[in-house]
């Protein structure tokens, strides 16, 4: 058996700090990627796994505090803590804007928080190797998951074809300024994994666990956003959509996504041999919504926070809908699976 030990590439680290970041969703459309609701929904399953998953990882992390004996990996710990809890809140700060737009996420949402809060939550078991081991399961659990939002992180960063086909400009940005602290961010799980535990045995299980997780309720929120967008009479997702969607470059390639496995897998593997820090570092310094501009424009256009709630109601008296989008008249998504 080799011997072989990841190999870290250390021009790529950087300290860790939590962005203050600022989002509008008034003028995103419900289909984003215009013509291309699978693309749209596909992605939007970040808003639905996100929130709940990274609380989940601060909730782990700040019990694995005491247990770090690195200074340096502390403080990449305290600052991987600071930017997860913020993208929990920015992605959950979309939701209401979805059910503005006639599409309730609350019962695949309902099933989310049960995952992560139930079955990967705490359990009550004797002190000592007990919790110790249950600890370190999530420890590798998370690693191998941050492997693919690294993944992710990447190649929304790269996604040229998002642009060329007009995506909204304020989606993007927050995909991009997530994506960047994901790969800013993207060697802290495993270097916590390696230094709390290690066993390549636990890496493979918990790779195997996550992956499998990851698949499956990501499909189940594409088909969810899809069976019930009020727009589309016969929503469907399938694997085929996907994949074409990945050959088209409005989504991961399946043989990119494929390809990532085996070098999670590799006994050489460290995440700082994926993505560029310096490519990631140059978009958050120029990110509209990580640098205040989103805030800029809006009082640029009179709507701080009371003219915006002021827009809202007037754009519904014009609907004739008044004030509850919930009345007879307001929108009303199809019936959750």
């Amino acid at each position: 058996m080799s011997n072989t030990r990841p190999v870290k590439v250390a021009s790529e680290h950087t300290a860790l700090t939590a962005r203050k970041v600022s989002f509008a969703w008034e003028e995103t459309p419900l289909h984003w990627v215009p013509g291309d609701p699978f693309a749209t929904h596909t992605i939007n399953v970040l808003h639905l796994l996100l929130p709940a998953g990274e609380r989940w990882f601060v909730h782990v992390y700040k019990q694995v505090l005491p247990h770090i004996h690195d200074d340096r990996l502390r403080e990449d710990v305290i600052g991987f803590i600071g930017q997860e809890a913020v993208h929990s809140q920015a992605h959950d700060d979309v939701l209401p804007h979805l059910r503005e737009l006639g599409l309730d996420p609350t019962p695949y949402t309902a099933q989310v928080d049960w995952f992560f809060e139930k079955l990967l939550g705490d359990r009550t078991l004797p002190p000592g190797k007990p919790r110790a081991w249950w600890l370190k399961e999530r420890v590798a659990l998370i690693a191998a998951i941050e492997h693919y939002t690294a993944f992710l992180g990447d190649w929304v960063l790269n996604a040229g074809e998002l642009d060329r086909r007009g995506a909204d400009p304020m989606m993007l940005d927050l995909l991009r300024w997530h994506g960047a602290e994901e790969v800013e961010h993207r060697s802290v799980a495993f270097d916590l994994f390696m230094h709390v535990d290690g066993s390549y045995r636990r890496r493979v299980r918990t790779w195997a666990a996550a992956f499998s997780a990851l698949v499956f309720l990501w499909q189940r929120g594409a088909r969810f956003f899809m069976e019930n967008d009020p727009t589309l009479p016969d929503g469907r997702a399938s694997f085929r959509d996907f994949y074409r969607a990945g050959t088209r470059g409005v989504l991961p390639s399946t043989p990119d996504l494929l390809r990532s496995i085996p070098r999670y897998l590799s006994r050489a593997y460290h995440p700082s041999q994926e993505g560029s820090t310096a490519q990631a570092v140059a978009y958050l310094a120029s990110s509209p919504g990580a640098n205040g501009l989103h805030d800029k424009a809006m009082k640029d256009k009179g709507l701080d926070d009371k003219g915006l709630d002021d827009k809202r109601m007037d754009d519904k008296r014009m609907d004739g809908k008044g004030v509850d989008d919930n009345g007879p008249d307001g929108p009303c998504p199809k019936g959750g699976r």
